[in-house]
């Protein structure tokens, strides 16, 4: 299948990653274009358009990882929100999608709305990326200053955390200090890989419930 982008149609085969010169108005154009479909994926940047087809391990991934979280949150009793697919957008400046948003110490800034505008709101006190197609780049939160980001690439989870204007990397989770996020998030998705998610998920309660993990 061969790549397809015109103001009528955007068809990209999965698993690739097309970069064209564009304005926001173009971007906006694609946008509008795919209207309610989550597919391809969309992101503004630098007079820059970037379009991408995730596979479906992208997606398991995904889903696997922000179970884990919302499974972590429930236990320490945290209170939070989740939105999935969102698009984050800053006008003239970036557009980007994330795999999964968290509002955990701001979820009452955003509860009950419709839209969140991105200029006036809260960024996400946490934000999932999964990246199998090297089309993830941390410092695209920079403008929206999103204070942790997961991004789990080559089999490997790296978390992320904005310091003065820069993303650092960090060995742990600052809404999980008490836990060993890697060595969970490498455990239940190799549960869920040999077995299915709700095998896994139910895997990590056991554990937590236990005290063992």
């Amino acid at each position: 299948m061969f790549a397809l982008i015109s103001p009528e149609k955007t068809q990209i085969p999965p698993g690739a990653v097309v970069r064209i010169p564009g304005t926001w108005e173009e971007y906006q154009t694609l946008c509008q274009q795919r209207g309610d479909r989550t597919i391809p994926r969309l992101k503004y940047r630098n007079g820059e358009v970037i379009i991408m087809s995730p596979l479906p391990k992208h997606g398991r991934d995904a889903h696997v990882i922000a179970s884990i979280i919302t499974t972590l949150l429930d236990h320490v009793q945290r209170e939070f929100d989740a939105f999935t697919p969102i698009t984050m957008e800053l006008p003239e400046e970036s557009g980007i999608e994330p795999d999964y948003c968290f509002y955990i110490d701001n979820w009452q800034a955003v509860s009950g709305k419709n839209r969140i505008i991105w200029t006036v709101d809260p960024p996400p006190d946490l934000v999932l990326e999964i990246d199998v197609t090297s089309y993830t780049d941390i410092n695209d939160y920079l403008p929206y200053q999103v204070p942790e980001i997961w991004l789990y690439k080559q089999k490997q989870l790296l978390i992320y955390q904005l310091q003065q204007n820069s993303y650092l990397l960090q060995s742990y989770s600052h809404h999980f200090p008490n836990f060993d996020i890697h060595e969970i998030v490498e455990q239940i998705l190799q549960t869920a890989y040999n077995r299915n998610t709700s095998a896994a998920i139910r895997e990590l309660r056991k554990f937590l419930n236990s005290g063992e993990m």
